[in-house]
């Protein structure tokens, strides 16, 4: 799945978890890149501690309202909230999912979620840009897309063998929920839309596409070859079969991925697994919560006049381990030693985080 992200050139297999510099060096890498929210060992290490203190780590800000929890949440309490309905299709309500919280009142800015805003800058940065050439074939498939998955991934590798130039059709919310029912599709049509195009194997994504495929569509694409899976295709509301101009053109061709992988497949492991997963999250949501905590109330200490700093909770260089130096003697902070005890009152033994911040 990695390894068919369009931005990855290389993937490094049994990584280890702390990042290392040795790491970095084996595999000519200038710098580690991570998002904006926390990792750490069970011992309450931050996991980029290495190669922070090597000054060789760079941060980026997440996506804000993409998060697994939340897409669980959907799975588990069948929600409908998520889904993009008439005048909303293209736009989403600004609230936040508490599906997976034991505590609405209580959240990590980590874990939490918020509902996933698109703007067309995100959509132009995961977007390929490029026109098809002048003679290139032109392939089209259609569908839901939804929880994109290795089965998808191997479906639309085979497809773009095909042809030169892959066009995926990715069908609304209201159309999905037509023909799979349930609370489907679990994600909304454009979270469906930046998995799609982040596949390197696509060149194109018809946003909404119709449900049947029809002349117009086949005639303003330039569309060589329609493929579609082995899975059943329902017929459309008026009985017609969605691909009956593709096959009256001669135009169109089954493919068989060969994976099984489906995304009933996924939602059914979810499902089963329902406690274990709600636990992980409470569990993750309250070190978490935890962490930001400490980090609120030394922010207002005069004591950070002796550390480096930098603006705003992002900075993660104040490492989450069980140190409490101050200055370069190690002089132990007493009340830092029983604020992090505090904390640890809340957490699994192995998991005492307590806040070290790096001396200048």
């Amino acid at each position: 799945m990695v390894r068919a992200i369009k931005w990855v050139d290389e993937v490094v297999e049994g990584a280890p978890y702390v990042t290392t510099l040795e790491t970095l060096e084996t595999y000519g890498c200038d710098f580690c890149v991570h998002g904006d929210d926390i990792t750490m060992t069970s011992d309450g290490t931050d996991t980029y501690h290495l190669v922070k203190a090597a000054g060789r780590y760079v941060e980026c800000q997440r996506t804000q309202g993409v998060s697994t929890t939340d897409l669980v949440g959907r799975m588990l309490l069948l929600t409908k909230t998520h889904l993009q309905r008439g005048p909303n299709e293209y736009t989403v309500e600004r609230q936040r999912s508490n599906s997976m919280s034991q505590d609405a009142a209580a959240r990590s800015p980590w874990t939490g979620v918020s509902q996933f805003l698109p703007t067309s800058r995100k959509i132009t940065q995961f977007s390929e840009g490029k026109e098809p050439k002048p003679g290139d074939k032109i392939v089209y498939v259609a569908g839901a897309f939804d929880l994109f998955h290795v089965g998808h991934l191997d479906f639309l590798e085979k497809a773009r063998k095909e042809g030169d130039y892959l066009i995926v059709g990715l069908h609304t919310d209201p159309v999905v929920n037509t023909y799979k029912g349930s609370n489907y599709p679990i994600m909304n049509l454009h979270e469906r839309v930046l998995s799609v195009l982040a596949c390197r194997y696509v060149s194109e994504v018809v946003i909404g596409a119709p449900y049947s495929v029809t002349a117009d569509l086949m005639d303003h694409f330039s569309v060589n070859l329609v493929c579609h899976g082995v899975t059943k295709v329902e017929q459309d509301i008026d009985g017609r079969d969605p691909y009956q101009e593709p096959k009256k053109r001669g135009l169109f061709k089954i493919i068989d991925s060969e994976n099984p992988m489906t995304t009933d497949m996924i939602v059914q492991r979810i499902i089963k697994n329902k406690l274990d997963f709600e636990e992980r999250n409470r569990k993750k949501e309250a070190k978490e919560l935890a962490v930001y905590e400490a980090f609120q109330k030394f922010e207002k200490e005069d004591d950070l006049l002796y550390f480096r700093r930098r603006t705003g909770l992002r900075d993660l260089e104040r490492d989450l381990v069980r140190g409490r130096r101050l200055g370069g003697e190690g002089r132990l902070l007493g009340e830092r030693e029983r604020e992090g005890r505090r904390l640890g009152g809340n957490l699994e033994k192995e998991e005492l985080i307590q806040v070290r911040l790096f001396i200048n």
